[in-house]
């Protein structure tokens, strides 16, 4: 079994990044989902509301992210990795209150006219911990701005075995993982209690539930039915639509693609 693609996601709810290689931390890989956008409340906004969120791309340079829009050349904004406008506040994601950091006003007026809405773009600074559920978190584990737990790891076998039930192909890309998974059978990964990535090792803690998000085409930001309809007839456990594990890490380092994958 080998690691064959590895994906960060800074700005929760924004386009992706695919990597070579990547730094794992406690929270999640190194800047996934260090970045979220909030209303004037301070709760978080994702594609699920707003579906333009899919059509802004992100990626890194050496001393920020740039945001872009996908369809508009050159209609993009710098967002520095340290705050120029730095104010604290309190924000919501989910069921969580946690502490974050005003980024840019120039970030915070050009995320508002794409979304035509009054936004901010925060920071999670290293100062805020936020426990990943502890029902299923083995040592109090901390997470980013993710929905639950710092990774998510999907093997190439499921999305095959989904794409065969489909009346069209879909991407990987729909589900948002950290870890694709090649030499697999479909949903070897359900079974899975901790395995070893390179010279890293993991906890396989939780399926992941799906929403309505992964029914938005990330390409062009329209909703349909699939896959969730698919997935609903042969993935529906105690009511909620499964696909993909949740994970832990137990330690920091570097992760390649082409990594070779072990159980432990």
């Amino acid at each position: 079994m080998v690691l064959s693609e590895i994906w960060i996601y800074p700005v929760k709810s924004l386009g992706g990044i695919r990597l070579n290689a990547s730094e794992v931390e406690e929270k999640g890989l190194k800047f996934d989902r260090r970045w979220m956008i909030v209303d004037e409340d301070g709760m978080f906004l994702t594609q699920r509301v707003f579906g333009k969120m899919a059509l802004l791309d992100v990626s890194l340079l050496e001393n920020g992210l740039v945001i872009s829009s996908r369809f508009e050349l050159g209609n993009e904004v710098f967002v520095p990795y340290t705050p120029v406008s730095g104010a604290n506040i309190e924000v919501k994601v989910w069921d969580d209150i946690v502490q974050a950091v005003t980024v840019s006003d120039e970030a915070d007026a050009w995320l508002s006219k794409q979304l035509d809405k009054n936004v901010r773009i925060v920071m999670m600074p290293e100062s805020t911990r936020r426990p990943a559920d502890p029902r299923y978190a083995l040592h109090g584990e901390a997470v980013s701005f993710a929905d639950g737990f710092p990774f998510l790891l999907i093997s190439q076998g499921s999305l095959d075995d989904l794409n065969s039930r489909l009346p069209e192909a879909i991407e990987m890309r729909r589900f948002r993982p950290n870890f694709v998974v090649t030499g697999t059978g479909p949903f070897s990964e359900d079974a899975w209690k901790s395995i070893r990535i390179g010279s890293l090792s993991f906890d396989v803690v939780k399926p992941c539930a799906r929403c309505v998000l992964t029914t938005i085409d990330p390409k062009t930001g329209e909703k349909g039915a699939e896959p969730l309809k698919t997935l609903a007839s042969f993935r529906r456990v105690n009511n909620k639509i499964l696909f993909g594990q949740n994970l832990v890490g137990r330690g920091t380092g570097t992760v390649c693609e082409g990594d070779e994958i072990t159980l432990i």
